[in-house]
């Protein structure tokens, strides 16, 4: 079976061969920091093996859940921010039919709430749900994030109006801490089912756990294969593959290198709409890893080739501090052949008889050859197929690389404590008990 592969060939006119592997001591000592866990952020560490300590008992019980969810419900919402949510909604956009909602389906339908504070939003999904069977999926290790738990609290209240508390009870599902929290006690107060999100793992790293499983299992996808597509990728990516053979190793070596030569803002890009969520997810795991300490290359995404039409000029002639990460999917899922037309008024019967992703992929071609002429180094990572074992291959790839990377960069990968400090004046703004003294004086300022 094939797997992913990672090629840095385009950017090799900018920084050596030479150069990345020079790297190759530097990553070793990285991956041996990792592995004994005798660097910063140690205690966050719960991903680096969590693949292959997955068990079908356990994806079994999962998929219980899942199926009983299943069986009940038309629509089930997800509700969870930033990795207690994007890892999910990645892989279900990824793999779901573009017009599902159109459509009649076996799956219910998944929408997603406690991502944003917009009241319209809430009040447009509350209308939608009135008269549905939804279940609800809550993702929090506290229980008390802000967007999270604000949803909950409307949507729980909601179906308990709609279905009465006993039955809410069995359409409910909690993925939270172990022992602690607020929703941790609500759950065995309302005796809701649980599943438990690691105390070593992030929520950006979260995405193998029942946080992004229970989920992907609910809308109809093999939770099993995405596993087994990272236990793959979690040996390829092993400490004691050989360098050149590594390509999270290569991977995280070659963008370091591109920061060092002033290259800031790495761009990943897609040719697949289908992808658009895994750059999103793939943005919160590196800007949270490395944006601190003023150190970190800031990660953006596009979707070619729409944004080719917004972005494109910018990226060819724009500032020159940016370098190009391209997913690309060698085998699509579907076949559409361009037909002949007679007038051919448009000018496109030269490609009549090919396949649309032949089109698709000499744009792909011809984008690299340009952005490379401007002077924007490119990486290549080719997905064989869009399914779930490559998407697990992706995944762990880019978390393995995030860990190396940030390492590299001198950074803690594992923390984020610049995203509290908008916590506290949204907390102070709003009048939270116990933040009267910062309340007084962010205030004042106003």
């Amino acid at each position: 079976m094939e797997n992913i592969k990672l090629n840095i060939d385009k950017s090799l006119s900018f920084i050596s061969k030479e150069k990345v592997y020079g790297y190759e001591a530097k990553v070793k000592e990285c991956q041996a920091m990792l592995h004994k866990g005798t660097g910063l952020g140690n205690d966050f560490l719960g991903w680096l093996n969590l693949p292959s300590s997955i068990t079908d008992a356990f994806l079994n019980e999962i998929m219980e859940v899942a199926n009983y969810l299943r069986s009940r419900c038309e629509v089930v919402v997800v509700a969870g921010i930033g990795g207690s949510y994007l890892g999910a909604r990645s892989v279900i956009d990824a793999l779901s039919n573009s017009f599902a909602w159109l459509q009649e389906s076996k799956n219910p339908v998944m929408v997603y709430a406690g991502n944003n504070i917009g009241e319209d939003y809430l009040a447009e999904l509350s209308e939608y749900l009135k008269g549905k069977k939804f279940g609800i999926i809550n993702i929090s290790k506290s229980g008390t994030t802000t967007e999270t738990a604000l949803a909950f609290r409307i949507l729980k209240t909601q179906l308990e109006e709609q279905v009465g508390k006993a039955e809410a009870q069995k359409l409910i599902v909690a993925v939270t801490d172990a022992a602690k929290g607020a929703l941790r006690t609500l759950a065995t107060q309302e005796g809701y089912r649980t599943f438990v999100i690691p105390d070593n793992v992030g929520g950006r790293f979260s995405v193998l756990t029942p946080v992004g499983l229970l989920p992907i299992a609910v809308a109809g996808f093999d939770i099993k294969q995405l596993v087994a597509g990272a236990q793959k990728m979690e040996e390829l990516c092993g400490e004691n593959v050989p360098f050149a053979e590594n390509p999270a190793a290569i991977y995280a070596a070659t963008r370091n290198e591109l920061y060092s030569n002033g290259k800031k803002i790495e761009i990943l890009v897609n040719y697949h709409p289908k992808l658009h969520y895994i750059g999103e997810w793939w943005k919160q795991l590196y800007g949270e890893s490395e944006g601190k300490d003023l150190k970190g290359i800031f990660p953006a995404a596009v979707d070619y080739s729409t944004d080719l039409h917004s972005m494109g000029q910018w990226v060819q002639e724009g500032e020159r501090t940016i370098f190009e990460t391209v997913i690309s999917i060698k085998n699509p899922n579907k076949k559409v052949v361009v037909p002949t037309d007679a007038d051919n008024l448009d000018g496109l019967n030269f490609l009549a008889g090919k396949r649309v992703d032949e089109v698709n992929k000499m744009a792909e071609l011809g984008v690299v050859i340009a952005h490379v002429d401007g002077q924007v180094p490119n990486m290549q990572i080719e997905m064989p197929q869009l399914n779930e074992y490559y998407i697990g291959q992706l995944f762990y790839f880019f978390e393995k690389a995030c860990g190396i990377s940030g390492y590299l960069l001198g950074v803690n990968p594992f923390n984020q404590p610049g995203v509290e400090a908008y916590k506290k004046n949204m907390f102070a703004l709003l009048d939270k008990p116990g933040y009267e003294k910062e309340s007084e004086a962010i205030k004042a300022r106003l």
